[in-house]
């Protein structure tokens, strides 16, 4: 095989197609190994450490720029039999290591609490870390190898994963989730075989491909999927008579439906039914399972009989004030429970919302709709196939009744690090489109889990649900709430267009008392109390003394003898400031940030500030729910120090013999930094905007990395043709991206498309991509051809790091900076990033001695 000499002399091996063809699977390798454990995770473990993965995935490119920089000599002078070595052993190790990770699961609640944790999350991170590392080496010594047509080595790179991308969302319809590996595997022995065709080497070829049927084999034979036993399927599989009746896979996850007499989930149930009823309905609920988090309950048919079970639910209450109602949406099918109580209600028409195909035909299985009495098959019913909250913002029909009852198995934010997602149908703008939706003097009905204590999530709720009601119905907002919960099981809050009658507000409140659920707010009402003192009573008892045991607990320490701090009466104080709109600074004594959810922080998680934090220490089951967004801050800083280590090494070692001789060190780490954060700050953040149009995490994901990559590519290809002019091009490829980013930033969330079909949803969402990724195709192709034109070889490598390792770190920033203070704001500071590369770029083109 012809290869570059050690002084990056131009070769002909960059020009062959064998050579960029072996460069593009090599990259989709890497990226497919990446999206396919994030999705074994998700299943396995928590699906939150996508962000870990992505650290783990830059941290082996890290580890392999500072051992190539540190070894460059070494590396030019054995390429091939690195190449040779590090081909052979990637695809077993591709196997191995996700096995490993498997069979070693952690619960990330326990993490400072339990020092086992940290040794299994440590090895899960070295599992990884492994097949990363040695599919980064490869890339490295491809990028070596054709680092004088950077252009079209990085277009191979770019093109492939961004192929792969949507590859691995195709297969997921059709592999079962364990052989999903299968899809790197090949490929990984794709691009080997190519690059040993180029060397003739055919004794590596053989050796290859016997790598392969191992590796395949090990596939095969060795569990793939370990399922954590701290998540939801995995104790619905332990009940004495757990039977699991259907399961299915796709790219909205591995569905799965267990029967079992032990699920009673009965969501809000007043106590009274078993008290009014001769006979309760046995064997009610199956529990669905979506990527082992759960359970989703499945409502059976019961018989007329026991319809009356239906008014014991809190989401009964809307039809007590519009009966019989003629038009009734429901936003979200989930386990099909609010659709039957709106069927049982005798409403005449039911529109039906599910983002979700699996779970649509999941209900036309031949078990399942049995059980269900075909609920989808009743006339009354019409089906959309895509997500509420979208469909309720681009129609133009009105509804007698609203209904958005339990969107999430166990509660708004589920424990145990799942809580940084977008929620977009529960944001300020959502609520608002649900309350223009209403038909004069119909109501929406907002029901969530409740099991929270401290109160967090639905305080948040609150806050959500009154400023839109603010700007719907204006003066008219507190007239227009009812409020009431369920002690540590649901809230349900009710928002009527025009505002309840005195009337209705009546029948609410005898319907209430006969069902022992606690009103919270109801117009006309007032709270009465010391606000500021009962606050700060209860804000000691959560930071200091921590002795809330339950949801109407009386706390009396000297200081706060006689105030009420149950949940009850917190929530009839901050319900009537936020309605009323009076004394709102009272909301920051809550030791919790409540500020409601927008489309640009659509986010149930971020309640703990910093400087609060230490009072948790030692207490942190009162938080356990934000460790979702607490190990962002630790991924955050292991990233950092990982990364600043690893970056360290090469000016550590070869200070004096290379980089104190060479010119314009200083501006190559800012340019490659600002490169390097600033393109995973706009990718991060482009994928949680595009979730609010597609409806979907996966398909957003998929669209964004499959259109980003290959626009990116596409830049880079065509960079090559600017070179000379690189001085009076770039700056205008930086300003360019910046004003687009700042664009983009206060414009986008108009733009993107809620209607039509998700067919032109996504052609919408790559056109608007399209531009801003082809200019930042230019910048690091750029670079990184420069530097090899300037003979700095040694910077070629390490900028490569930089690059690597600062998307490392910008991977977990997108997600807590969108937690503060919006996604808008991550494109905002891509944008200064970019221009900070501008200065940068005339530093990194200063010759090769100073």
């Amino acid at each position: 095989m012809t290869r570059t000499s050690d002084h990056g002399t131009a070769t002909p091996v960059a020009d062959r197609w064998f050579f960029l063809l072996s460069v593009f699977l090599t990259a989709g390798t890497i990226i497919a190994l990446q999206i396919i454990v994030i999705r074994l995770y998700s299943i396995s473990g928590w699906a939150h450490f996508g962000s870990l993965v992505v650290s783990v995935a830059m941290f082996g490119f890290g580890l392999a720029s500072a051992i190539m920089c540190l070894g460059n000599d070494f590396f030019n002078r054995h390429r091939d039999g690195i190449a040779r070595i590090a081909f052979l052993v990637y695809g077993p190790l591709i196997v191995l290591g996700n096995v490993c990770a498997q069979q070693i699961q952690f619960n990330p609640i326990f993490l400072l609490a339990d020092a086992d944790q940290f040794w299994k999350l440590l090895f899960n991170f070295i599992s990884y870390a492994v097949p990363f590392l040695v599919g980064a080496l490869l890339l490295g010594i491809a990028f070596m190898t054709g680092s004088q047509r950077f252009q079209l080595t990085y277009a191979s790179d770019m093109i492939g994963s961004g192929i792969t991308g949507i590859t691995c969302l195709v297969l997921m319809l059709v592999i079962p989730p364990e052989y999903l590996l299968l899809l790197p595997l090949l490929m990984w022995w794709g691009s080997a075989l190519l690059w040993f065709a180029m060397s003739q080497d055919r004794r590596a070829v053989g050796m290859v491909s016997v790598s392969a049927l191992v590796a395949v084999g090990l596939l095969f034979a060795l569990p793939q999927i370990s399922v954590s036993p701290y998540k939801g399927v995995s104790y619905a599989a332990k009940f004495p008579d757990s039977k699991r009746v259907y399961h299915a896979y796709g790219a909205h996850g591995l569905l799965e439906i267990y029967g079992s007499s032990y699920f009673h989930f009965a969501p809000g149930l007043s106590d009274m039914a078993s008290l009014n009823m001769e006979e309760l309905p046995t064997n009610t609920y199956l529990g669905m399972y979506i990527d082992s988090d759960g359970p989703i309950g499945i409502m059976k048919a019961i018989p007329p009989e026991q319809e009356i079970y239906y008014r014991f639910l809190p989401m009964h209450m809307p039809y007590l004030v519009q009966p019989k109602p003629d038009k009734v949406f429901i936003v979200q099918f989930g386990g099909g429970i609010s659709t039957r109580v709106a069927l049982a209600a005798n409403a005449g028409q039911v529109t039906v919302a599910e983002g979700n195909p699996m779970i649509l035909k999941a209900f036309a299985d031949d078990e399942i709709r049995q059980f269900t009495g075909n609920i989808l098959a009743d006339p009354r019913l019409s089906i959309i196939p895509m997500d509420g909250q979208l469909f309720v913002r681009a129609t133009e029909q009105k509804f007698k009744v609203i209904d958005l009852s339990l969107a999430d198995s166990t509660g708004l934010s589920s424990p145990g690090g799942f809580a940084v997602t977008e929620k977009y149908i529960y944001t300020r703008e959502a609520m608002a489109a649900y309350m223009r939706a209403l038909e004069p003097g119909g109501v929406l009905a907002v029901t969530v889990w409740n099991k929270e204590n401290p109160p967090k999530s639905t305080l948040r709720l609150f806050a959500t649900m009154a400023e839109a009601g603010h700007q719907v119905a204006g003066k008219g907002a507190p007239n227009s709430f009812y409020v009431l919960h369920v002690p540590l099981s649901t809230t349900t809050v009710l928002y009527k267009q025009g505002g309840f009658t005195s009337e209705e507000i009546t029948r609410l409140d005898a319907h209430c008392r006969e069902m022992a659920f606690g009103v919270v707010y109801r117009p006309g009402e007032r709270f009465q109390g010391d606000g500021v003192r009962m606050l700060t009573s209860y804000s000691r008892s959560i930071l200091e003394e921590g002795n809330i045991d339950s949801p109407d607990s009386q706390v009396e320490t000297p200081e706060d003898e006689g105030v009420d701090t149950s949940v009850s009466a917190l929530y009839s104080l901050l319900l009537d400031r936020m309605m009323h709109r009076e004394d709102m600074g009272l909301l920051k004594l809550y030791p919790f940030d409540i500020a409601s959810l927008t489309d640009d922080r659509p986010y149930f998680s971020g309640y703990v500030s910093l400087d609060k934090l230490h009072h948790f220490v030692g207490r942190l089951e009162a938080i356990s729910d934000e460790w979702g967004y607490l190990l962002l801050w630790f991924t955050l800083g292991q990233a950092a120090i990982a990364g600043l280590v690893l970056l360290s090494l090469p000016l550590i070692f070869s200070w004096r013999t290379i980089f104190s001789r060479q010119a314009g060190k200083f501006g190559i780490l800012g340019y490659f930094f600002a490169l390097g954060l600033g393109y995973i700050l706009v990718e991060i953040a482009l994928i949680g905007k595009f979730i609010s149009v597609l409806g979907n995490a996966v398909i957003s994901t998929g669209i964004l990395i499959t259109g980003m990559l290959i626009s990116t590519g596409l830049g880079s290809l065509v960079s090559g043709y600017f070179l000379e002019q690189v001085k009076t091009v770039m700056p205008r490829i930086f300003m360019a991206i910046a004003v687009i980013l700042g664009i983009y930033g206060i414009g986008l969330d108009h733009w993107l498309p809620a209607t039509g079909s998700l067919e032109w949803r996504v052609g919408v969402c790559i056109l608007l991509l399209f531009p801003l990724a082809f200019l930042m195709g230019f910048p690091f192709a750029t670079g990184m051809s420069w530097l090899a034109r300037l003979g700095k070889e040694h910077f070629f490598l390490w900028a490569w790091g930089i690059n690597g390792m600062f998307s490392v770190m910008g991977a977990v920033l997108v997600p807590i900076v969108a937690v503060s203070v919006g996604l808008s704001a991550n494109l905002y500071l891509a944008g200064a990033l970019y221009l900070l590369a501008w200065p940068c770029l005339f530093a990194l083109l200063r010759p090769h001695h100073v």
